[in-house]
């Protein structure tokens, strides 16, 4: 299960505004690589909508069935906000159905 935490906001070309809402998963116990220390964390993913920003904003706080799958991507760079340090990625947190991720459980299976 996730929960809705925010929105964000977008201009399109044509200069009209769209919005993307912000879930994020359950909190998970992380091991980090660089201290051998336990942490904690919440992975996040954005979701495309059709909402106008009221609908977005009474959203907050509602839970949807699903989680956040990490999707390997090729790789790219970003700038992170709070440390202004540029980070490359090779994958981005997607949100999934309950019906989506067990479709994918099922086909990497097969593959497999």
């Amino acid at each position: 299960m996730v929960q809705i935490v925010g929105y964000k906001e977008f201009k399109r070309e044509d200069g009209e505004n769209f919005y993307s809402l912000i879930v994020q998963g359950g909190v998970e116990a992380v091991v980090s690589k660089v201290t051998g220390r336990t942490y904690l964390t919440a992975n996040k993913a954005s979701v495309s909508c059709t909402f106008d920003e009221p609908t977005c904003k009474s959203l907050i706080g509602t839970n949807l069935e699903g989680k956040i799958t990490k999707v390997e991507v090729e790789p790219y760079s970003y700038i992170d906000e709070e440390t202004g340090e540029e980070i490359e990625r090779n994958h981005r947190n997607v949100f999934m159905t309950d019906e989506e991720v067990t479709m994918n459980e099922h086909v990497i299976q097969e593959e497999i």
